[in-house]
């Protein structure tokens, strides 16, 4: 199976019903998704099918085929990372850190969709993607600073 991962294709030698995250991880070496509860629930395995953030956790690779997949890998360097990832070290939006590829990818197909979210819509957002540290004041900062809001988030 051919699969489009971060501007690259790769041709995958895996049963259609593989999760993506499996293929990711373990063929293609990208760790920036992680596995964390395996239901599709915290988003620590987020990717960004077509734009969409998706948990790779829970999707086969046979849907995607066909698809532009990127992972947090893909979207920045350390030399130029994307503006949310620089958004994200700025307001040093991390304590352990398990939980961050999810909330980059979330935050980054917010505002692929939305560029000006308010910050009701950027806790909506995240609202789904788990951190057990207790870093969603920062996280909540970094993605207002991605959206051009520096410092609107309250503590």
């Amino acid at each position: 199976m051919r699969l489009t991962v971060n501007g690259r294709n790769h041709d995958v030698d895996a049963a259609p019903d593989t999760a993506l995250l499996y293929v990711l991880r373990n063929d293609l070496e990208l760790n920036g998704p992680k596995y964390g509860c395996g239901l599709g629930e915290c988003g620590a395995c987020a990717v960004l099918i077509d734009g969409i953030a998706a948990r790779a956790c829970v999707i086969p690779i046979e849907g995607c085929a066909g698809r532009d997949i990127v992972t947090l890998e893909g979207l920045g360097s350390r030399e130029h990372p994307d503006p949310v990832q620089d958004a994200f070290i700025h307001e040093q939006a991390a304590q352990c850190g398990y939980c961050l590829n999810g909330m980059i990818i979330t935050t980054k197909a917010l505002l692929t969709r939305n560029p000006n979210p308010s910050e009701h819509e950027v806790l909506e957002a995240l609202r789904y993607n788990l951190c057990r540290c207790g870093a969603h004041v920062e996280i909540v900062r970094a993605a207002m600073r991605a959206a051009g809001h520096p410092f609107e988030a309250r503590d």
